[in-house]
């Protein structure tokens, strides 16, 4: 009960503020340019990584990205730019 006390505040404390939800809820940042790069912010770590798959753990599920001869171009605590070929994005409840 506590929790969805706390989501409510938040909702609300995001329209009355105008802030942006990612910030307020926690949500990751995904920017996508075409189908060659995905910069994500706001993720909570790197679960898997090859050169067709991506998982990222995010605070409510996961987030899988499917594709062809993915390279890490950047990646920091909280961020991460990913190159290749993109075929899916994908949000898994855990």
């Amino acid at each position: 009960m506590a929790n969805n006390m706390v989501q409510r505040v938040r909702n609300w404390m995001t329209k009355k503020m105008d802030l942006p939800e990612d910030v307020m809820m926690d949500l990751p940042r995904i920017t996508m340019i075409g189908q060659i790069h995905i910069y994500i912010e706001n993720h909570r770590g790197l679960l898997a990584f090859s050169d067709k798959e991506v998982r990222l753990l995010l605070k409510q599920g996961q987030l899988l990205i499917k594709g062809q001869t993915f390279v890490i171009k950047t990646i920091l605590p909280e961020e991460i730019m990913l190159q290749g070929k993109i075929n899916e994005v994908l949000y898994l409840e855990e």
